[in-house]
C-alpha cells in the first residue's frame, strides 16, 4: 500500500493501541522507516492519545503512556532487521489499567465537587433560616410596639432634653400606670461613650426620691430604639442620666439627659 492507503486503512490507529497482527505490525514499522508522512501521522495519533491521557489521570499516568509508546517504537535491535516481540496483549492491558485510573480519578473528582457544593448549600439554608427566624423576631416585636402606640391603656410623655447638659436630646415614654409597664423610645438620645450607659429612673418630687428602672440595654431591648420597663413604682416623673457601665445606685445629676413629668 501506498503512504495515502495506509494513513487511510485505519491501521496506524490499531499499530499504537497494540491491536494489529505481528505481521501487520512489522509492515506498518517498515512504511514508518520509509515514509516521512506515515511517520508524522503516527506522531499525531500518539499525541492524541497523549493528550488524552493527560486529560483524564495524573501526570504519571501520562507518563506511563509515554513509556508505552516509546517501547512500542523500539521493535528491534540496532544493526539487526530481526523484529523483536512486542508483548501486545500486556500493553493494552496497560492502557486500559490507565483510562480505568483516569476515570476513577474524575470520579472522586466530581464526587468532591458535589461534596462541596452540597456544604455550601448547607450552609446558604441555615443562613436563611436563621435571617428568616430574625425577620420574624423583629415583626413580633414591631407589631407589640404597634399595638402600644394604638392601646388606649398606654399615655405617651415626652421627656425634655436638660438644656444644661443635652438640650437637644429627648425620650418618649408609653406608660400603662394599670399593669405598670412602660415602653421607651430613646432615639432622640445621643449614643452613649463607651464605657457608659443610659439608666431609667422613677421619680417622686417630694421628697425627691427616685428609684432605678433598669438599663437602657439588650436586656430590656424589644425592637429598634424601644425599650419596656416593667414593676417599678408610680412614677410623678421619669428621668434619664449616663452612668457608668453596669449602672449606679443613685442618679448622677450632673449627667441628667432628660426629665419630664407625668400627669395624672
Amino acid at each position: 500500500m501506498n503512504p495515502e492507503e495506509i494513513i487511510a486503512s485505519g491501521k496506524l490507529e490499531m499499530y499504537v493501541c497494540g491491536a494489529l497482527p505481528e505481521d501487520e505490525a512489522l509492515e506498518i514499522e517498515k512504511a514508518v522507516n520509509q515514509f516521512p508522512e506515515v511517520k508524522r501521522e503516527l506522531e499525531l495519533i500518539e499525541k492524541s492519545l497523549l493528550h488524552l491521557a493527560e486529560a483524564v489521570a495524573p501526570p504519571v499516568q501520562a507518563m506511563t503512556w509515554s513509556y508505552i509508546l516509546e517501547r512500542i517504537r523500539k521493535t528491534g535491535n540496532t544493526g539487526s532487521t530481526k523484529v523483536r516481540a512486542i508483548n501486545w496483549p500486556a500493553i493494552t492491558g496497560w492502557a486500559a489499567a490507565i483510562l480505568f485510573m483516569g476515570g476513577i480519578m474524575w470520579m472522586l473528582k466530581q464526587t468532591n465537587d458535589l461534596n462541596k457544593s452540597l456544604k455550601v448549600t448547607t450552609i446558604e439554608n441555615n443562613t436563611l433560616r436563621e435571617e428568616k427566624s430574625k425577620a420574624e423576631n423583629q415583626l413580633a416585636e414591631n407589631a407589640e410596639v404597634l399595638e402600644v402606640l394604638r392601646s388606649k391603656d398606654y399615655q405617651a410623655y415626652t421627656l425634655p432634653g436638660n438644656q444644661a447638659v443635652a438640650p437637644d436630646a429627648f425620650a418618649k415614654v408609653f406608660l400603662n400606670k394599670k399593669e405598670n409597664v412602660a415602653y421607651i423610645d430613646v432615639k432622640g438620645l445621643p449614643t452613649p461613650p463607651r464605657g457608659k450607659v443610659y439608666q431609667v429612673w422613677s421619680l417622686k418630687m417630694e421628697p425627691l426620691t427616685p428609684t432605678s428602672v433598669g438599663l437602657i440595654d439588650a436586656d430590656n431591648k424589644i425592637g429598634e430604639g424601644i425599650y419596656k420597663f416593667v414593676n417599678f413604682p408610680d412614677p410623678e416623673a421619669f428621668g434619664i442620666t449616663l452612668e457608668p457601665e453596669g449602672g449606679s445606685e443613685t442618679p448622677t445629676l450632673s449627667q441628667l439627659y432628660t426629665l419630664g413629668m407625668i400627669t395624672i
